[in-house]
């Protein structure tokens, strides 16, 4: 039988460690995206709802916006841009379907991914908006 001693113990000591630490963060995010998938009080979750605002208005997207919502978007890391574009746009279809909105305006992109991003991310917005030469004046309340 042969014992464990020396480096191959300290190596499959570390190995065990990077693996229970893997598979705890795994387990993190699949909770999270459980938790986001269950029913609220009014029967749908926060992903139904999300997937109901961004198919209620697609049709009031014009090209300059959708192109403005990707530019926003992009420093976000390309594994997870997806997921935020979907978060952000039924942030901003929810807020055009509340204010009766004719179609998407910079103005309702820009609010809608300061309620759907994290105060964390709102440098990265700030930096972006400057970039691009839009003044943060008028949503200054919101950040």
């Amino acid at each position: 039988m042969y014992q464990l001693e020396g480096w191959f113990l300290w190596f499959i000591l570390f190995w065990v460690v990077v693996l229970v630490g893997l598979f705890a963060i795994g387990g993190f995010f699949m909770f999270r995206k459980f938790l986001k998938k269950l029913p609220k009080n009014d029967g749908k979750s926060d992903m139904d709802w999300e997937e109901y605002y961004v198919k209620e208005t697609l049709h009031l997207w014009p090209d300059d916006q959708k192109s403005l919502l990707e530019d926003l978007v992009s420093p976000v890391p390309e594994l997870f841009r997806d997921v935020a574009r979907h978060k952000i746009a039924g942030k901003i279809g929810e807020l055009a379907l509340k204010e009766k909105a004719d179609k998407i305006t910079q103005e309702l992109v820009i609010r809608g991914y300061i309620l759907a991003t994290p105060k964390r991310d709102h440098k990265f917005l700030r930096k972006k908006l400057s970039e691009l030469q839009i003044s943060t004046r008028p949503f200054e309340s919101l950040f």
